[in-house]
């Protein structure tokens, strides 16, 4: 059977669980596209190369004694380097943590290995998860897939680009303002940060600790909705783990969107984007209502205070995690990371109290907002992927700061902790525009069911990056 590295999960499992496939074919499969793909792409940290084969060999047998375990079941993922695996080498993308091997495994992987899927490997990110680029000083920038002299969005860059690039069949990123949706909409693959609380960040090395997400990248909705059957759930070992039913997501994904009511925000959401992007997020929204879903324009009014309260808060919370470092070893950070560390120490108790004064305001104008509508649809990013080394954009043909723009409209998700998925809506100059979908807390079955009937439509129209 060809290209077993181009199918998804949804499509794998069933050819698995029927023995009409191997695992061990589909990781062969990976490793031959990532063999001939990363060296343009830098998207590996490291590769298990031998122990993934090792796995598939394990996972066939299993499988041909008729012990499957689902749909993960010798399936190959890869995690984004600051997500531990115990005895593997997780560098968080730094020189500081190059060699650190964890002796335990994050409780994501724990889940995802005890389903059976084989890790082939980690993957490169921004510095510490401190940044929205993966141009990394230490391991090399990350190159995004559809035109290799622009960024794959970060912090979890290398995730974007292997998903996109069918070097993985899925993976696990993080996102504290928006790293697994930026790189899912710069790459043209689905990202999907949960609800705050739903799945464990035990064993993840932390940014923000009040804004860190784990969640999934990956080539579908369906397959966005397996790997959160796999990953979420309490978990006594994170402290913000949230004690909230799961559900079976991939049952109750729809095609009908019969009574469902999408809201706009315009005043905030289409407020300075880049012509193409919002042509392409306004077709996918046309696209919403043209199969029977109802548009509602509703008013947040916090959100005009959001980016000051996403920055004080990512920053404050930063420079505790680093601060040691800092003060010990400020030379290996990189210069943009050190930058950022150091800035955390400028700021006041004061600041920090008013950013949280927000957020409680923010979560207030959110809930009064999904009292009318069902989702929220927004664009994922303003403006197009920028060139490697750019400190600017381009938005509407003026040039604006990358870092004032970049999380404007992923950071809200970050700050009421509601769950958001970007999903690809199309191209413009060639490259992915993304479409944000955004739902009440713990509604991630609204979010994935809007995003799954909008999927077959196929706005992509099936294309992929060419390298």
């Amino acid at each position: 059977m060809t290209d077993l590295a181009g199918k998804t999960m949804a499509e794998l499992g069933p050819l698995l669980r029927e023995r009409k496939i191997s695992p061990v074919e589909i990781v062969d499969a990976v490793i031959a596209r990532t063999d001939a793909n990363d060296g343009k792409l830098n998207a590996y940290i490291s590769r298990r190369d031998d122990k993934a084969r090792a796995a598939a060999r394990t996972a066939e047998r299993e499988i041909m004694r008729g012990l499957y375990r689902g749909p993960l079941h010798g399936i190959p993922l890869a995690l984004k380097d600051n997500i531990c695996m115990r005895g593997e080498t997780t560098t968080m993308g730094s020189k500081i943590h190059k060699d650190h091997v964890p002796t335990r495994s994050a409780t994501v992987v724990d889940r995802l290995t005890h389903a059976g899927a084989i890790i082939t490997g980690k993957l490169n990110l921004h510095e510490y998860a401190w940044g929205a680029t993966t141009n990394n000083p230490h391991f090399g920038a990350c190159h995004n897939p559809w035109d290799l002299a622009k960024i794959p969005g970060g912090s979890s860059g290398g995730s974007g680009a292997a998903v996109a690039t069918d070097m993985t069949i899925g993976s696990l990123g993080t996102d504290t303002g928006g790293s697994i949706r930026i790189p899912a909409s710069f790459c043209g693959t689905v990202g999907l940060k949960p609800t705050h609380g739903l799945v464990s960040k035990a064993g993840v090395f932390p940014l923000g600790w009040s804004l860190d997400h784990v969640g999934p990248i990956v080539k579908s909705v369906h397959d966005a909705a397996l790997m959160l059957n796999c990953i979420a759930g309490f978990d006594a070992s994170d402290p913000t783990s949230a004690r909230a039913a799961t559900r079976d997501y991939t049952a109750l994904l729809s095609s009908q969107l019969q009574g469902v009511r999408i809201g706009i925000n315009e005043r905030y959401f289409f407020n300075n984007v880049d012509g193409p992007v919002e042509q392409a997020v306004r077709a996918a929204v046309q696209q919403l209502e043209d199969l029977g879903a109802s548009v509602h324009e509703v008013e947040i009014p916090a959100l005009q205070y959001s980016e000051y309260a996403e920055l004080v808060t990512i920053v404050a919370e930063a420079n505790a995690v680093h601060r040691d470092n800092l003060v010990k070893r400020p030379q290996d950070f990189g210069d943009d990371v050190r930058f950022l560390v150091e800035l955390g120490e400028l700021l006041t108790s004061g600041d920090y109290l008013r950013a949280q004064q927000i957020r409680h305001r923010l979560d207030a104008d959110f809930a009064a907002a999904f009292r009318d509508v069902d989702v929220l649809a927004t664009p994922t990013i303003p403006f197009l992927p920028p060139p490697i080394g750019a400190g600017t954009v381009s938005i509407n043909g003026g040039e604006a700061p990358f870092l004032d723009h970049v999380i404007r409209f992923t950071g809200p998700g970050n700050l009421t902790g509601l769950p958001s998925l970007s999903m690809p809506c199309g191209l413009a100059s060639g490259l992915p525009v993304g479409l944000q979908i955004m739902g009440p807390a713990f509604g991630e079955d609204k979010v994935l069911n809007v995003a799954y009937a909008l999927e077959q439509t196929d706005l992509m129209q099936g294309q992929k990056p060419r390298l």
